[in-house]
């Protein structure tokens, strides 16, 4: 985004995992990020919404750390009533926050198992949250010819952890898709992203084996070897890359690949690699 104007950019749920790598990437490219997390102190995972704001800004951005509980509209027309003020438009939204401890209570479950207050949990925040922020957002957006970028997965298209995650992600992807129908011909972009197995702060408590390997085991799924796994920034390489493209344009409405996009404008993960395992 060098010798471009100041990109402003909220990314939702940035205290740590893939929302703050999007932002710290964001932050490399010298942009203002707004970084939205429910609170600020010390959670069980390393990592706060202030050393994430701290982190954008020793990389050459501006952290903005705002505290806001997705499923509370008032608070969300705040933050972007306060970036109106600030500075009267918006050029990325990054659509990430997700209730993640909910969700891993029930991992590999079958439907039976998995009760009805789980598919409020994931809805509320995961699908409903994302709809809620495009909705304030849309006139700053609009005025910037912005970017919408939304953090879902291929389980929107084939079965991942249970029932209601898939059926979650498709939903992603389907507003996704409704969205840009919407905005066709205001200059906005909105996309999904599917990145792949991400070594976020939870997995990185997953301890070596004998051999020095740091396996996870996706219940009913698969046995991944984290050594293949991407680092968040690389979802965050994605999003840069996207912001900067005066063609984005053409991606719109779709969901797309981390590693595709890699591919498409030239980036790797921060060990040079173009991880692959969704």
């Amino acid at each position: 985004m060098s010798g471009t104007p100041e990109v402003i950019a909220v990314v939702t749920g940035a205290s740590r995992g893939i929302g703050k790598g999007v932002a710290l990437e964001l932050g490399a490219a010298g942009a203002t990020v707004y970084l939205t997390g429910r609170g600020g102190g010390k959670g069980r995972l390393p990592g706060t919404l202030e050393e994430t704001a701290a982190e954008v800004g020793a990389l050459g951005g501006t952290g903005v750390p705002v505290v806001c509980d997705h499923r509370d509209d008032a608070a969300v027309a705040a933050l972007f009533e306060r970036v109106r003020s600030a500075h009267g438009r918006l050029d990325v939204l990054v659509n990430n926050v997700y209730n993640s401890p909910a969700a891993a209570r029930h991992l590999g479950k079958p439907f039976w198992e998995v009760p009805p207050a789980a598919w409020d949990e994931t809805f509320d925040v995961g699908v409903r949250s994302h709809y809620a922020a495009a909705y304030y957002a849309a006139d700053l957006l609009r005025a910037a010819g912005g970017l919408i970028a939304q953090i879902s997965s291929p389980g929107s298209i084939r079965y991942m952890h249970n029932a209601v995650y898939g059926v979650g992600k498709t939903a992603v992807d389907r507003l996704t898709a409704d969205l840009a129908h919407d905005l066709a011909g205001s200059g906005v972009t909105v996309v999904s992203l599917w990145p792949g197995i991400v070594d976020t702060e939870l997995l990185q408590l997953v301890p070596a084996d004998g051999s020095g390997r740091r396996l996870v085991t996706l219940p009913g799924e698969a046995t991944v070897d984290l050594a293949e796994a991407e680092t968040p920034r690389f979802a965050g390489r994605a999003v840069a890359a996207l912001a900067r493209d005066p063609a984005r344009a053409e991606l719109t409405g779709k969901a797309w690949r981390v590693a595709d996009l890699a591919e498409r404008y030239g980036f790797t993960d921060v060990d040079g690699r173009v991880p692959r395992t969704g």
